[in-house]
């Protein structure tokens, strides 16, 4: 027999107490990590998910861009555009650069950060081709 017992504060009460078999454990734990793992691809999928933010990570690969030209390169509107940088931007993926000559230029630029995203895009375009061929092999 094992011991689970949920800490809620520093005070243990007898309640909180509960005698599991070791299957009994198993599961628990199983449960715990399993609950930690989706906690962590919905931090992820929130941080990166969505139709353009990959799109607009990928389109400043290719250098600093003002807000316009992204807009075009992507051809997505204005409102929906500046959402993604805001939430990019907070998650430290990309950061805005003012220059205040005259007239003010606002350029958007990746951070370091984001380089952590390197082998996810690798990963995601691989998958992304052999998927693609599986589907036209299955419907050839």
């Amino acid at each position: 027999m094992y011991i689970w017992y949920t800490k809620v504060s520093n005070k243990l009460n007898v309640s909180d107490i509960q005698f599991v078999s070791r299957k009994k454990m198993g599961e628990l734990l199983e449960k715990k990590a399993c609950e930690s793992r989706l906690g962590a691809i919905d931090d992820a999928l929130y941080a990166i998910g969505g139709k353009w933010k990959l799109k607009i990570i990928i389109a400043l690969k290719e250098g600093n861009q003002r807000f316009n030209e992204l807009q075009r390169a992507l051809d997505i509107s204005a409102r929906m555009l500046s959402r993604e940088l805001k939430d990019l931007e907070l998650n430290g993926f990309v950061a805005r650069k003012v220059y205040t000559d005259t007239p003010v230029v606002i350029e958007y630029e990746l951070t370091d950060y984001s380089n952590s995203l390197s082998e996810i895009l690798e990963a995601l375009s691989s998958w992304g081709i052999r998927h693609r061929k599986k589907l036209i092999e299955e419907r050839s």
